[in-house]
C-alpha cells in the first residue's frame, strides 16, 4: 500500500531525517482516511528518527486503501511503515 522513496541524489543535512507525505486524495476518498494515515507515519517516524542516516524519506500512497475500520487501518499502515523504516535504518 505504501511506497518509500528517498531521492537518487541525497543531500545530507544537519538536521537530520526529513519525512515528506503523499497520500492521494484518489486512492484514499475519505479525508479521515487521509488525514489518520498522516498521523500514524508521522508518529512511527518521529520514534525512528534519531535511527535513521540524514536523508530526505517521502512516504508515497500506491494504491486504494482496502474498505476497513479507522483502528485496522492504523494498525496495517503502522505495520508497514515500521517494516519500511527498519529496512531503510539498515541501508
Amino acid at each position: 500500500m505504501l511506497v518509500l522513496n528517498t531521492p537518487r541524489e541525497a543531500t545530507t543535512n544537519e538536521h537530520g531525517a526529513r519525512l515528506g507525505l503523499i497520500i492521494a486524495k484518489r486512492h484514499a476518498a475519505q479525508a479521515v482516511t487521509r488525514n489518520a494515515i498522516k498521523r500514524v507515519i508521522r508518529e512511527a517516524f518521529r520514534l525512528k528518527r534519531q535511527h535513521l542516516p540524514p536523508k530526505d524519506f517521502v512516504f508515497r500512497l500506491h494504491s486504494k486503501v482496502a474498505p476497513a475500520s479507522l483502528t485496522e487501518l492504523k494498525k496495517q499502515v503502522r505495520a508497514e511503515v515500521d517494516t519500511l523504516l527498519e529496512r531503510a535504518a539498515r541501508c
